[in-house]
């Protein structure tokens, strides 16, 4: 079932330091971000009237923007602020934020040395990327055949359009075959992540393992429920790890803005148990970002 139309709703997008209706948000069909890929964005949630980290994401886009050459014609401070207002405009108190900068249409070419950098954001209610008991009984994934690329061949560490284009592929074929989600390796066939959400195991030592951001996004949630469980005295290694060791693990789980702490219940032939572990950091995720209730 198809599901709502993002171009078709009431609200307001801040767009180039202004707020505009959401129908009138509209680029030119030969803006430079939609043929080259000269577009950077973020993804934030709000809870409870609080963007999540909103600094830590703001810079970010900033950093991402610099990868692709080009210069946010905004500070900090005010990205910031504009997120904070779209959500008052839009009454959003618990939802989805999404900052976006691109290049626009001025020139049509390779080359956009003269192209104006275009701001927008949005923001909306967005429930559990996973539905609550799909989360609880854990996800299923299978191992995909794009490879997350090396860091000579793109800017790996962006959060960048273009570096998406292999997670839908691998996601849209993830479901079609009846999965959620699709696990992918790095050119060297070493575990890379899921298609927007970073990924940990509970190996049999006890510890957590996870593999080294060295050819995809360190995620802000990533980081903090690594700081979680380290928190609560469990230790967590960042190392290269093969497909084949996940035979060793017992509880595999994913993080990410959208997913938050999700757990995972099988990858390809490998089985996984939603264990105390992930319920834990679950909830220690939950409470650390001031998520209310269901």
């Amino acid at each position: 079932m198809a599901g709502p139309n993002f171009a078709d709703r009431d609200g307001k997008i801040w767009y180039n330091g202004e707020f505009m209706e959401w129908r009138d948000a509209q680029v030119h069909v030969l803006t430079h971000g939609l043929h080259y890929a000269s577009s950077v964005f973020e993804g934030e949630r709000m809870y409870s009237g609080s963007i999540f980290k909103l600094r830590e994401h703001t810079e970010r886009l900033f950093y991402s923007a610099g990868e692709l050459g080009f210069k946010i014609p905004y500070s900090i401070e005010e990205i910031d602020a504009a997120s904070n207002a779209v959500c008052e405009a839009n009454g959003i108190t618990n939802g989805y934020i999404r900052p976006i900068a691109w290049r626009g249409s001025e020139m049509m070419g390779v080359s956009a040395q003269d192209n104006r950098i275009n701001v927008a954001i949005a923001a909306w209610e967005w429930p559990s990327y996973f539905s609550p008991e799909l989360r609880m009984q854990g996800i299923k994934l299978q191992i995909s055949k794009w490879k997350r690329p090396s860091p000579e061949t793109e800017p790996v560490h962006a959060k960048a359009a273009g570096l998406y284009m292999i997670c839908t592929l691998s996601k849209h074929t993830a479901e079609a075959e009846g999965f959620q989600d699709a696990l992918m390796l790095d050119w060297r066939g070493q575990i890379a992540e899921a298609t927007g959400a970073n990924i940990f195991f509970l190996m049999s030592d006890g510890k957590i393992h996870t593999p080294t951001p060295d050819c995809f996004l360190d995620g802000i949630t990533r980081s903090t429920v690594i700081d979680l469980a380290r928190a609560r005295g469990i230790e967590v290694v960042e190392r290269a790890i093969m497909p084949e060791e996940m035979a060793d693990a017992s509880e595999c789980f994913l993080t990410g803005t959208a997913a938050e702490v999700t757990p995972v219940g099988s990858i390809a032939e490998y089985s996984f148990t939603p264990g105390d572990i992930s319920r834990q950091l679950m909830e220690d995720y939950d409470r650390k970002v001031g998520k209310a209730p269901a």
